[in-house]
């Protein structure tokens, strides 16, 4: 049974940092595309960094330069760093995960963990 925990979440100011984390269990996790996403009140879901299987990594062009994704394959865990906050990062982040090497579908999702940036 896939299940990815999210935590990490929290309150900060304009200019701070976070890193959340992601547990992930049920599948070969070193093999398979993994990502963050994010939801603000009244907006659209979107995407904010992706890894591959083959470690390639994508970002949203909002987030590159302040954001890094990576994974601890002997934790089981995928992390997202977050600096240089900015008000505009609050939102609800959540993990996913795309059995496939390639990120194409993402098919499994954690329940959530909330990140609020204050200016």
């Amino acid at each position: 049974q896939v299940q990815l925990v999210e935590s990490g979440g929290g309150s900060v100011q304009s200019g701070g940092s976070l890193r959340l984390s992601c547990a992930a269990s049920g599948f070969t996790f070193s093999s398979y595309c993994m990502g963050w996403f994010r939801q603000a009140p009244g907006k659209e879901r979107e995407g904010v960094a992706s890894r591959d299987g083959d470690g390639s990594t994508s970002y949203a062009d909002s987030v590159k330069g302040r954001f890094t994704i990576s994974k601890d394959n002997a934790k089981n865990t995928l992390y997202l760093q977050m600096n240089s906050l900015k008000p505009e990062d609050t939102a609800m982040y959540y993990c996913a995960a795309d059995l496939q090497e390639q990120c194409t579908d993402f098919t499994y999702w954690g329940q959530g963990t909330q990140v609020t940036v204050s200016s």
